[in-house]
């Protein structure tokens, strides 16, 4: 898979307590990668990362991505090859709430990761992974293609957005690829939509929320109900994140830019739906709605235009929404019974047999 590009190779990922980074560990170590974490404390006890117990099966490390001299030491012992930069502070309204550690640890941690990989000679290859909400979102009904501008209402998008164009100035001044032969290291960033997928215990995110309360026989709380999003399984991004690093690897110069990894567009459902489908698939339970007009600001609509990724990359989503909701649901059905671990590598051999060949093309 992936041409085995990650096997016996060092790679780093930041952020790797989080949902997405603790996925993609998971993936990056059954392919054989020896694999590097840095970030902060788990966010909860039942996390992903804590659940699958991921600190006895790769190089676990707690820091702070703000914290530069601590970051390069890791850098300097452990020289990966591969760079993944997944550490953030994800959540939109934190972000209200937060708005300079939002900024410090979203922009200056893109820096800081930046920096390292300018200072060591080992990193090959280099993806930010940023956001959807990157972009100066006009609310239009088509997707946001790689070269449309970025921007940001809040502070979280626009911290998105600043960090796609720190990313881009490096790619420009140090990582130019016309200068390849010179610093010999490729840079990416990677965009993607609403991701769900077991493990996920963070607040203001739909599928936790339903989670909390179903557990608890009580009714889903939905703040937005008539929002419409993107919705995407995270093995999805994750696969396009491990083909485009796997590309780069191969041909620097070609694929180092931007990339979207969002879903077809008929996985883009308003958030009431998501409720339903998650509450029929648990068995009982019903939401409120508990929108607000007070609240503070957030997308209504927004999407991702992915031709350049089906284009050169030959990415493909996979799973539409109905089968992302139906697994993501079954990991929480399921982690109290069996090896959290276990149904993660699941559930990726499931993803892999579903791409076709799509992803060792």
């Amino acid at each position: 898979m992936f041409n085995n590009v990650f096997k016996n190779k060092t790679v780093l990922v930041t952020g790797h307590t989080g949902f997405k980074g603790s996925w993609l560990c998971i993936w990056l170590k059954e392919l054989g990668a020896h694999v590097i974490g840095y970030a902060l404390e788990p966010y909860t006890e039942r996390d992903n990362f804590v659940a699958t117990g991921l600190s006895d099966k790769i190089t676990h490390i707690i820091g702070d991505v703000r914290e530069f001299q601590e970051l390069r030491k890791v850098f300097e012992k452990h020289r990966p090859e591969f760079v993944f930069h997944l550490a953030a502070q994800p959540i939109v309204r934190e972000s209200y709430v937060s708005p300079k550690e939002t900024y410090d640890i979203n922009i200056g941690g893109t820096v800081n990761m930046l920096e390292c990989c300018r200072l060591t000679d080992s990193v090959r290859v280099i993806i930010n992974v940023t956001s959807d909400k990157c972009y100066e979102n006009q609310e239009w009904i088509w997707g946001y293609r790689e070269s449309d501008p970025m921007g940001g209402y809040d502070p979280y998008s626009s911290s998105k957005g600043c960090s796609e164009l720190v990313t881009a100035a490096y790619r420009k001044s140090f990582f130019n690829p016309n200068d390849f032969k010179v610093h010999r290291k490729s840079l990416a960033s990677a965009r993607a939509g609403n991701v769900i997928g077991g493990g996920d215990w963070q607040k203001d995110r739909i599928i936790p929320d339903c989670i909390r309360a179903l557990e608890s026989n009580k009714p889903v709380e939905v703040r937005n109900p008539n929002a419409m999003r993107p919705w995407q399984h995270l093995l999805e991004p994750l696969s396009g994140y491990l083909l485009l690093a796997s590309r780069m690897y191969e041909e620097p110069q070609k694929f180092c830019n931007a990339w979207n990894f969002g879903p077809n567009h008929d996985s883009i459902i308003p958030v009431a739906e998501v409720a339903d489908k998650v509450v029929t698939l648990w068995g009982n339970g019903s939401w409120i709605d508990l929108s607000n007009e007070n609240a503070p600001h957030e997308a209504k609509l927004l999407s991702l235009d992915i031709s350049k990724a089906k284009m050169y990359l030959k990415w493909f989503p996979i799973w539409n929404t109905e089968k992302a909701i139906e697994k993501t649901v079954d990991w929480y059905k399921e982690y109290k019974k069996k090896y959290p671990y276990r149904i993660c590598v699941d559930q990726i051999e499931e993803f892999h047999a579903s791409t076709k060949g799509h992803l060792n093309e």
